[in-house]
């Protein structure tokens, strides 16, 4: 498969799929409000920034991958609610190399560690990170100071999670960031980030569901020990951190 066919599947999947939209407006709509701000950092193909749009608050995307930023634009022309960054996001401000999957643009990325945890792990058999780009850095600190501060912040940089979260100093409303079953030790560091910046509570979705598994929000360390507990074909899913443990229920 190519990077232009495997975009768009990601379309289908993402954005076509008959319900997904609704769905996902009914589970974000207690992260954001119209005039409020979301951070958007692994866009993809826009799926979670388009429903910041659609439920009233500002988008900033931040993309680094060049014919996902190319849809991005396109997707998005004239919305002057929509920002994109074309960037990637890590912990100071420079360069870095991203790996990319032509075949499957979705598990591009900056972390050599989440190649090599991925090298013969079962569910990631044929996976091929075939090209290398050199692009730029920028942090979560310099996004807020260029655009504002969030009110959330979604996550989804594979592997990545942790070295984005160190460009962070102040704590947002509300954050998620993904994590997987082949980098455990991943989530576990983004939740001692989330803690050392004051969050408490915390819940999580698998996969790409929108429901909670807990049905109210738990500490950082029992979070941690779920996330380990859970067997390896889990695969996937987001941690969510609020300041507000009520937007968690």
């Amino acid at each position: 498969m190519t990077s232009v066919a495997a975009i768009r599947a990601s379309i289908r999947t993402y954005l076509r799929e008959p319900g997904r939209a609704a769905a996902l407006d009914g589970f974000q709509a207690r992260f954001l409000g119209p005039g409020e701000l979301g951070f958007d950092v692994g866009a993809h193909v826009g799926d979670r920034a388009a429903s910041f749009r659609r439920l009233g608050a500002r988008a900033v995307a931040v993309e680094p991958q060049p014919l996902l930023a190319r849809f991005l634009r396109r997707a998005f022309r004239g919305d002057a609610g929509f920002t994109l960054v074309e960037s990637l996001v890590g912990e100071a401000v420079g360069e870095a190399v991203l790996r990319v999957n032509s075949a499957n643009p979705t598990v591009a990325t900056a972390s050599a560690d989440f190649v090599a945890a991925a090298d013969g792990a079962a569910g990631w058999e044929g996976q091929v990170w075939d090209r290398e780009l050199r692009l730029p850095v920028t942090t979560l600190d310099a996004l807020a100071a260029a655009h504002g501060i969030p009110d959330f912040v979604k996550i989804d940089v594979e592997g990545y999670e942790a070295v984005a979260l160190a460009g962070l100093t102040r704590a947002p409303r509300s954050l998620s960031f993904e994590f997987t079953t082949i980098q455990r030790g991943v989530a576990a560091a983004c939740l001692d980030r989330l803690s050392a910046l004051g969050f408490r509570h915390f819940n999580a979705c698998l996969g790409e569901g929108m429901r909670f598994a807990h049905p109210a929000p738990i500490g950082a360390a029992a979070m941690a020990a779920w996330i380990e507990a859970l067997p390896h074909e889990a695969n996937s899913g987001d941690v969510y951190a609020s300041l507000e443990p009520g937007r968690l229920m």
